[in-house]
Formats: C-alpha cells, sequence, structure tokens
C-alpha cells in the first residue's frame, strides 16, 4: 500500500463514475461542435446503464476539443463522426503500413485476444525498422485505461465520496511512468520510436494517403486532410483515440468477478480463498494498491489505484540494454520521461497497472522479468524472506534490489508483504499462491455462465 492511501483505498477510483455525469451535464453545451479526438480519462460506469454513460462521455470529450463549424452540428451529426473516427481508429490499429518497417501494426504488441496485451511471452517486443530492435520496458494492456487519471505528483480524492486532505502521493497517467494523460498522447509513442514502429508523421501521412480506407478518412476529417502531414498525423492518433474508448472492447466489465459481485455467478471455494487471501492485509495485501471493491456509489472495481510505486523489482539482465551495468531504468523520474529528471524522490517508482485479464498475460513488470503469476506471487510473499531467490548472490551476499541504485531504497514499498526479514515465514505459502491464482483467473472478460 502507498503512504497515504490507508484512509481512501475502498473509495479511490471513482475519477471515471464522476466525470459521465459531467460530460452529460455537458451534451447540450457541445451540439454546434464538432468531433475531435475523445479524452482517456471518460468512463465506464455500472453495467449498461454505465458503458451508456462512458460512450455519451466520449462523444463529449470527443466533440469538444475542436473550433465549432459555422453551421453546428447535431446530436445525431456527432455522434455520426465519433462512428466513423472509431472505424477508422480500429482499421488504423491493425495496419502494419503505418510503422517505419511495414511490418508492426498496434495489434502486434496489443492483441486483442490477450486483453489488447502481447501475445507472446518475450519480455519486451521486437520492433524498429528491421524488427530486430528492442526496449526496456514491456507492453502493458490498452483495456480499462478509461478511468486512470491525469498525473499528478499530489494526488487527493475529493468530490462527496473521498477524503481530499490524504496525499496519495504521485498518481495516474497512461504509460509506466505515468507521463502522458491523453490515448492520442500514448499512441504517439510507438508510432514515432526507433525501437518500436519507427515511424514519422510523414510515413504515416503516406501509409493512411495510400490505404483502402483513405476515402473514408477524408469523409471523417475532410477533404484537405492530407495537405499537411502534421495535421493528418495528428488526425491519426485522434481516430486510434477513439477507437480506444470502444466500451465493449476495452472496458466490458465482463469477468466472473463481476459477475460474482452482481450475483450472477458463484466462485468456487478455492477462488474465495483466493480473495480473501489478495484482501487481506496481513497476508497478501494485494488489495491495498489493487482495489477489489465496489466504490461506495456502485461502480465496478478498476484493480488499481493508479499509483506509482517502487517495489524493487529485480534487473532484467535479458535485456540488451541492461548490459550497460551503469544504465538503470528509474521511472517517473527517466530516462524516457525527463520532467522529473533529477528529483529523487520520483526515482524507481512505476505505475500499478490493472489486474484485470491479469491471467492473460505472459510478462509482468515494467520489465517483463517474469512470465507467470505464480513467479510474481512468491517475488511479493518471499523479496524479503528469500532475497535469495530473486536477486545475485555474490560472495556469499545477496544483491538486493539489483536495479535500483541504494540511494534511491527509501523509496521501496515496505507495506506487507514487504514488512518480512530473511527467516521470517513468507506472507503466503505454495497452496496460499494457487488460490490467489484462482481468484486472478476469474478477472478475465467473457465470462458466460457456465463455462
Amino acid at each position: 500500500m502507498r503512504l497515504g492511501l490507508s484512509g481512501i483505498r475502498k473509495t479511490v477510483g471513482r475519477v471515471a463514475e464522476r466525470r459521465c455525469p459531467m460530460a452529460l451535464a455537458l451534451t447540450a453545451a457541445v451540439l454546434s461542435l464538432s468531433p475531435a479526438g475523445c479524452d482517456s480519462g471518460a468512463s465506464a460506469g455500472v453495467a449498461d446503464a454505465g458503458a451508456s454513460a462512458s460512450a455519451t462521455a466520449s462523444v463529449v470529450q470527443v466533440a469538444a476539443h475542436v473550433d465549432p463549424p459555422s453551421g453546428g452540428q447535431s446530436r445525431a451529426q456527432v455522434y455520426e463522426s465519433v462512428r466513423q473516427m472509431t472505424a477508422l481508429g480500429k482499421q488504423l490499429f491493425f495496419d502494419p503500413s503505418l510503422s517505419g518497417s511495414g511490418k508492426l501494426a498496434c495489434a502486434s504488441c496489443h492483441s486483442p485476444d490477450h486483453a489488447f496485451a502481447p501475445a507472446n511471452s518475450l519480455s519486451v517486443q521486437l520492433g524498429g525498422s528491421d524488427m530486430h530492435r528492442t526496449g526496456m520496458r514491456a507492453a502493458p494492456t490498452l483495456k480499462y485505461l478509461q478511468s486512470v487519471p491525469a498525473f499528478a505528483e499530489h494526488y487527493h480524492e475529493s468530490d462527496d465520496e473521498g477524503d481530499e486532505s490524504v496525499d496519495a502521493g504521485p498518481t495516474g497517467g497512461l504509460t509506466w511512468d505515468g507521463r502522458v494523460d491523453r490515448g492520442g498522447d500514448q499512441a504517439r509513442i510507438p508510432l514515432l520510436s526507433s525501437f518500436e514502429m519507427g515511424s514519422s508523421p510523414a510515413k504515416v501521412t503516406a501509409a493512411v494517403k495510400a490505404a483502402p480506407y483513405a476515402d473514408a478518412f477524408r469523409a471523417a476529417f475532410g477533404e484537405h486532410i492530407f495537405d499537411s502531414d502534421d495535421a493528418t498525423f495528428k488526425a491519426v492518433l485522434q481516430a486510434l483515440e477513439t477507437f480506444e474508448q470502444t466500451p465493449e472492447l476495452f472496458y466490458p466489465y465482463s469477468s466472473k468477478y463481476d459477475a460474482y459481485l452482481a450475483g450472477k455467478a458463484q466462485l468456487t471455494k478455492a477462488e474465495l480463498r483466493g480473495l480473501q487471501l489478495f484482501n487481506n492485509e496481513k497476508k497478501g495485501n494485494c488489495a491495498s494498491c489493487h482495489i477489489s471493491q465496489r466504490t461506495l456509489d456502485g461502480a465496478p472495481p478498476q484493480f488499481s489505484d493508479f499509483g506509482l510505486i517502487a517495489i524493487g523489482v529485480p534487473r532484467n539482465r535479458a535485456l540488451p540494454v541492461n548490459r550497460d551495468p551503469q544504465f538503470h531504468d528509474l521511472g517517473a523520474c527517466g530516462p524516457e520521461r525527463t520532467d522529473l529528471n533529477g528529483r529523487a524522490e520520483f526515482c524507481g517508482i512505476f505505475r500499478t497497472p490493472t489486474l484485470r485479464n491479469v491471467a492473460l498475460k505472459k510478462s509482468f513488470f515494467h520489465n517483463g522479468i517474469y512470465h507467470s503469476l505464480e513467479q510474481v506471487l512468491h517475488f511479493y510473499a518471499e523479496r524479503d524472506t528469500n532475497p535469495e531467490k530473486f536477486y545475485p548472490v555474490s560472495k556469499g551476499k545477496v544483491q538486493k534490489f539489483d536495479d535500483l541504485p541504494q540511494r534511491y531504497w527509501t523509496n521501496l514499498n515496505t507495506d506487507p508483504p514487504f514488512d518480512r526479514k530473511p527467516g521470517d515465514k513468507p506472507a503466503l505459502d505454495a497452496a496460499e499462491i494457487k488460490d490467489v491464482v484462482a481468484f486472478l483467473n476469474t478477472l478475465t472478460d467473457g465470462y458466460k455462465a457456465g463455462n
């Protein structure tokens, strides 16, 4: 649990539920506006009503970011524009021609069949002009990002349910280091990265102009959209962002656990034991950061408090970047993020991902060092009781926290299960870990009674 979260553990994550009503209240005001990219903070609510609210919120946010046309637009026209951009965003998402190599699409690293995360077990994905370059971080899921708040150094839960006097610390942002807040800005990163899609605005424009959907692109964004590479690139980012707000694809809340919370499914004995261990503050204590309860107003849990935290994940020596012993990925304080460079309190912290669909993942943590949930849970349970299992041993001494310079160790989390020392009993034994994994499997979307 992050410092300052104890008082708001059960109430954080409500950013989404508050934004929808506000957005809905603005609907009338935006009918005269034309659409652009939707806000990555637009949210899903509860069941079907929440999905409808989210869709409307997305339309409002999409419409609110461009100058109004002289004649205005009707509600139907706004929705039609969003429909067009969603369809284009889907085509763009699966189009490898946008990349510098012509071989890498967004979907290559964000597979729909794997909760929009990688389908393979590579620690980091391959890309670049030759499709053999590697970065330093694992590709995260793109699902359930609609509720992530904008990054704040000091996040205060507020409104009618939270306690705004409690500082939850660094929170929010859509990337591992929290450096961007909107879906379009997130999409820009891999498109332009030399070790990912390795493209440029000019290459993207050329690809879209030559694509089968070029005419549809003109219809959605204007006949002269291809006159400027920058305008085309911005439109591509808007379309991708809009597509990634599709409720039924990106935030369906259709897991067995959602059905259980709705009284439409029963958990097995193993799953129930796992849930109890997950929530138990003296055992797994997972729910301190991966909130498992509905919010006070009934919205589904996000299984993340969206906070940035340091847990001392071991150095992944399989990554080429780590061949340099002086290199360290320090998360929020660099090297990918630069605005917090030099601020020691942000070094080594990474954003807490949602655990929804976590059982579909094949690599874990920001550096992709582990490849099974069992490995992850053993690390949590035994990081401090049996550190020799995870860190190198030199001359009989464990080189603990080997991927974080010692001057930043004060940032490390020491709440349960990280409150033990060598020789203590681990927080979870093998049987308990098996039960927690059983529970985590209930978070996979697509559950149907009788599965």
